[in-house]
């Protein structure tokens, strides 16, 4: 689910333009968050925290917490010892998985931000990647080519797991499929999601925060969910066979145009299928 939802758009505007015979240029001028990117580090920080022991007894009949006797509270605090070894392992493989999700990058690293903007720059098409803060980056993404095979955005060098903004899909018969399902936040598009994906981090928030407090370190803030606002325009000259604009299609010097208002109320992500052979 944390894969699924790792990067998000902020304010932007993307455009794709498709001619006959393949011919494209799409661009994403605006915002991309990598998802709580320095909450993400605080909990890996507070994960790194050995827990403290805290015996726990329960009355059998109205399973209410009542004082352990020094008999029980005995046998937890050796079963707790018993099972370091094992919480410890369970720890570095939950840090090595996030740095495997993260291409290599380890968020606990103050580093980590500024070395994902550094590989960005290194491919080709990103003219801009500056870094705010908190997991926002400001950037600038423009690449011309020709659809004789698929494209997506964004994508990320290193990474083995990234969503995808915007997917052109070659079909049979000299036509596209343009979903630009990643352009559209999850609270609009699926509430459920959202819910579940921000318990999930208030979750972690609450559980960094206890380790933080047990070591005086203060409080983590949980994430929250970036605000989505932008535009998606499509142009073209070939035969627009289908799209889930609200309009339709627009006459204009590049021929036709699609142009899609999103924001955090958005239920349906941009499509289109158009002809281009």
């Amino acid at each position: 689910m944390l894969a699924g939802c790792l990067l998000t758009p902020g304010k932007f505007a993307s455009t794709l333009d498709i001619r006959k015979g393949g011919a494209f240029t799409y661009t994403y001028d605006g915002e991309i968050h990598l998802l709580a990117l320095s909450k993400l580090a605080q909990m890996g920080q507070g994960a790194k925290t050995e827990e403290t022991f805290t015996a726990f007894c329960a009355d059998d009949d109205t399973f209410e917490q009542r004082d352990c006797t020094p008999e029980e509270e005995a046998e937890q605090r050796q079963a707790w010892d018993d099972g370091a070894a094992a919480r410890l392992a369970k720890k570095d493989q939950e840090a090595a998985a996030m740095r495997a999700m993260l291409g290599g990058i380890d968020p606990a690293d103050p580093a980590a931000a500024e070395e994902l903007a550094a590989r960005l720059r290194r491919q080709a098409g990103w003219s801009r990647v500056d870094y705010k803060g908190d997991g926002l980056f400001d950037v600038r993404f423009a690449l011309s080519g020709k659809l004789d095979h698929d494209f997506v955005f964004p994508t990320l060098e290193g990474f083995p797991m990234a969503n995808f903004f915007v997917t052109a899909t070659r079909r049979q018969g000299g036509t596209v499929r343009i979903d630009a399902a990643g352009l559209v936040s999850p609270a609009g598009t699926n509430p459920f999601q959202a819910m579940m994906m921000g318990g999930m981090m208030a979750g972690a928030a609450d559980e960094a925060t206890r380790v933080a407090a047990e070591a005086g370190e203060g409080s983590v803030t949980p994430p929250v969910w970036p605000v989505t606002e932008g535009t998606f325009t499509v142009t073209t000259d070939g035969e627009i066979l289908a799209n889930n604009t609200d309009e339709g299609a627009a006459t204009g010097a590049r021929g036709k145009t699609l142009a899609w208002t999103i924001n955090v109320r958005t239920k349906q992500a941009p499509t289109a299928l158009i002809k281009i052979d």
